[in-house]
C-alpha cells in the first residue's frame, strides 16, 4: 500500500470510512500526526501551540517524560487483565485520599460511563426515578445526558429536550431541566416532585462559572429535601484544585465522576462517593433488589492507572496550580486587553484553568445567556488563531503545564492577528 503523507489524502481516506469523515470529537478538517509538550502536528507538518489538549487530559503536556517511564514500564508486565490489579489499586487510594466525597470509587473507562453510572447510582440508593440537570450541562452520551444539553428549541422549564435521535420519550419523562445559576427555579422543583434521586451539575458548567452561593445553595436544598448532590467533575476534577472543584469551592457532593487527568492521556474514569452509598456495587451487602451491576472490559486498566499515577504524582509537587493559574490569567488578559483596544464587546467566562471568550456584552450565567451576539465573530476568531498557530476548541481553551514563554509571545501575536480580522469594517 502507498503510504499516505498529506493531510488531505487522509481526510479523504476517513470520509470513506468515518460518518461524517471523523470521530465525532473534533473538527475532521485536520488530522493530527504526533504531540510532544505543548505542541501538536498535523499530518502535513504544520506546528500548533496545543490548547485543545486532548479536551484535557494532557495537562502536562504530551509525552511528559515521567509519564512515559511509567507507562513503559507496565507496558512489559501486562496491558490489561480484566481483574483487580496493583496499579488500579493504588489510583484508587490516590483518588480518595484526594477528593473529599470519596471513601470508595469504581472505575469505567469513560466520563460518559461515569455519569451513567452516576445517575444509576442515586436511583439505586434513593429508590426514586427523576434526575434534575441543568440545560446546557455536559454529562457524556447516555440517553439521560442527552437531555438538553443543547436545545436548538427553546422549551419552558422542566421540560427536557431530547439532542439526539434514538431516545424514548420514556427517558425525557424522567428528567428536569433547571436553568444553571437559578435556585429559585431548583427550590420550585424539588417541591413540586417528590421523586428525584439526584441533582447532577457541573460545578463549572462548561466553562460557565457557578455564581457566589450556587453550589451551596446546592448542598442545602440537596440536604433539604433528601435528595443526592451529584458533581461531574470529569473536567474539573484534579484541574480546578487538585482535590477538584470540591477543594476548590469547599462545597462536597455526594456522589462525583472523575476522568480525563486521572488516566493521564488513557482510557479510564471513575465514579465514588461514601462506603454507604458505594456499597450498592456490592452484591453481598445490599442483595439482589439492591444491587447495581456494573463490569467493564477495560475498567481500571493498570497501563492508564500507571499514566494516572504518576499524573497524579506531579500535580502534587509544589507549585503547579499555582503556575497553572498564572498562565490562565495571562492567556486571559492578553486576549481581553487586545479585544479591549479594538472596542469589540466581550467576556472572559470560566477558571483561569479553563475559560474562553463570548463576544457579547451580556454577562454569561446560564446556557441561554452564554452566547455569542454574532457567531460569526467568533468563527473567524478561532480560524485566524489556528491559521496562526494556535490549535483549540471554538468554545474551550485548556492550558497546559507544558506551555512556554514562547509559546505565549506566539499566542499573543496569533490573538493581535485574530483582534484584527473581527475588527475589520
Amino acid at each position: 500500500m502507498q503510504k499516505l503523507t498529506s493531510q488531505s489524502e487522509w481526510i479523504n481516506r476517513a470520509a470513506e470510512v468515518l460518518p461524517a469523515g471523523g470521530f465525532g470529537n473534533f473538527d475532521p478538517g485536520i488530522v493530527i500526526a504526533k504531540g510532544h509538550g505543548s505542541h501538536v502536528w498535523d499530518e502535513d507538518g504544520t506546528q500548533y501551540i496545543d490548547y485543545l489538549i486532548g479536551s484535557g487530559p494532557m495537562l502536562l503536556g504530551h509525552g511528559h517524560p515521567e509519564v512515559m517511564e511509567a507507562v513503559l514500564e507496565q507496558l512489559p508486565k501486562g496491558m490489561t487483565f480484566f481483574a483487580n490489579n496493583a496499579k488500579g489499586i493504588e489510583l484508587a487510594e490516590a483518588i480518595v485520599d484526594a477528593v473529599p466525597c470519596c471513601e470508595q470509587v469504581r472505575f469505567v473507562a469513560s466520563g460518559g460511563e461515569a455519569d451513567m453510572y452516576a445517575m444509576r447510582l442515586a436511583r439505586a440508593y434513593t429508590g426514586r426515578d427523576k434526575i434534575l440537570k441543568f440545560e446546557g450541562g455536559y454529562h457524556g452520551m447516555s440517553a439521560e445526558a442527552q437531555m438538553s444539553l443543547a436545545p436548538a428549541v427553546r422549551t419552558n422549564f422542566p421540560t427536557a429536550v431530547p439532542d439526539s435521535a434514538g431516545i424514548p420519550q420514556s427517558v425525557a419523562d424522567q428528567m428536569l431541566i433547571a436553568p444553571f445559576n437559578d435556585l429559585g427555579a431548583v427550590e420550585t422543583l424539588l417541591a413540586e416532585h417528590n421523586d428525584v434521586a439526584a441533582i447532577i451539575a457541573e460545578p463549572l458548567q462548561r466553562i460557565i462559572p457557578a455564581a457566589d452561593g450556587f453550589l451551596q445553595g446546592l448542598r442545602d436544598l440537596c440536604d433539604k429535601f433528601n435528595v443526592l448532590l451529584i458533581f461531574d467533575e470529569i473536567v474539573t476534577g484534579f484541574r480546578l484544585a487538585y482535590g477538584g472543584a470540591q477543594e476548590r469551592y469547599g462545597i462536597t457532593p455526594d456522589i462525583c465522576t472523575l476522568g480525563k487527568i486521572i488516566g493521564g492521556g488513557f482510557p479510564l474514569a471513575a465514579l465514588g462517593g461514601s462506603a454507604e452509598i458505594m456499597q450498592h456495587f456490592d452484591k453481598s451487602m445490599v442483595g439482589s433488589d439492591g444491587w447495581l451491576m456494573q463490569l467493564g472490559t477495560l475498567s481500571g486498566n493498570p497501563v492508564a492507572a500507571a499514566a494516572g499515577l504518576k499524573t497524579m504524582e506531579v500535580l502534587r509537587r509544589e507549585g503547579c496550580y499555582e503556575r497553572l493559574r498564572s498562565l490562565g490569567r495571562t492567556l486571559q488578559t492578553m486576549q481581553s486587553e487586545a479585544l479591549d483596544a479594538a472596542g469589540i464587546a466581550h467576556q472572559v467566562c470560566g477558571d483561569e484553568t479553563l475559560f474562553d471568550i463570548f463576544f457579547t456584552q451580556t454577562a454569561c450565567l446560564d446556557y441561554r445567556s452564554a452566547r455569542h451576539d454574532d457567531p460569526a465573530v467568533n468563527a473567524t476568531y478561532n480560524d485566524v488563531l489556528r491559521a496562526n498557530g494556535v490549535f483549540k476548541s471554538p468554545g474551550k481553551l485548556y492550558p497546559s503545564l507544558a506551555i512556554t514563554e514562547h509559546d505565549l509571545e506566539q499566542t499573543h501575536a496569533a490573538i493581535q492577528a485574530a483582534v484584527a480580522a473581527i475588527a475589520q469594517p
